[in-house]
């Protein structure tokens, strides 16, 4: 498993330099902290599913909660730890938030080289938590399934995302009705199945791009017939076309 080829870290944060396929083991932390891709993309893997970070996303994790990361091209990943009174007015669930500006450039500050005394870091730590309590949640988040019918779905389109099945197909495929699987996954993850395998295909596309594919390979390799439809699907999910993305946050 490749590791971070260069970390610092101290009380208040960090900051680990992660190749392609870079991954940490399962942990927790006894305080809540901001995960943030300065550059690349991130996947925060936790008990009740997988979470997408790119870098205009700042996901959050709450103290105690177990979970792992992955990078997804060359990654710059900054950490930052919340002071107990600061995490009580953050979600007590993991959260992905659109990322401002300010709280972009605020969060850098925090993880750079400059040595901040503790009144600046707790004025920055302030500015952070209020941008991220008028921010919207826009997660790009896979819930984990539990019933083996929808793993086996999971599984199969997880690996071939450019898979045009139907509900029908696929139920053939597990051994369930396409009514079944359309129930499951309503009530397990609260989703339909078309939600979900669009939430899968732009979480496809997001680290197809960090890892310097092109827009038209992206699109085919993710489902879609032409490089429009992706186009459009990505920026209302992402908020941006895959091109400027690729632009603005691959290393």
């Amino acid at each position: 498993m490749p590791v971070a080829r260069q970390s610092r870290i101290w009380p208040s944060g960090g900051v680990h330099l992660w190749p392609s396929g870079g991954a940490s083991a399962a942990h927790a932390h006894p305080r809540g902290h901001l995960v943030y891709a300065a550059s690349g993309v991130l996947s925060v893997h936790t008990e009740s599913g997988t979470w997408i970070v790119p870098a205009n996303r700042i996901a959050w994790v709450p103290a105690h909660s177990t979970h792992h990361h992955r990078a997804h091209g060359e990654t710059d990943m900054r950490i930052v730890f919340l002071p107990a009174a600061l995490a009580r007015r953050a979600p007590d669930r993991p959260a992905v938030f659109l990322a401002s500006g300010l709280a972009r450039e605020v969060l850098l500050a925090l993880t750079g080289p400059r040595e901040l005394d503790r009144g600046a870091r707790g004025r920055l730590h302030r500015v952070l938590v209020d941008e991220l309590r008028t921010a919207d949640e826009h997660p790009i988040h896979l819930p984990e399934p539990h019933d083996d019918r929808l793993r086996a779905v999971a599984r199969i389109l997880d690996a071939d995302p450019a898979d045009t099945s139907s509900l029908t197909v696929l139920g053939h495929r597990v051994g369930a009705s396409a009514r079944t699987l359309s129930r499951l996954f309503a009530s397990e993850l609260g989703l339909t199945f078309y939600e979900w395998r669009s939430q899968l295909r732009i979480a496809h596309a997001l680290v197809l791009l960090a890892e310097g594919h092109d827009t038209t390979r992206v699109a085919h390799a993710c489902g879609w017939a032409n490089p429009s439809g992706f186009i459009a699907a990505f920026a209302a999910v992402v908020g941006t076309t895959p091109g400027r993305h690729r632009r603005r946050f691959t290393p």
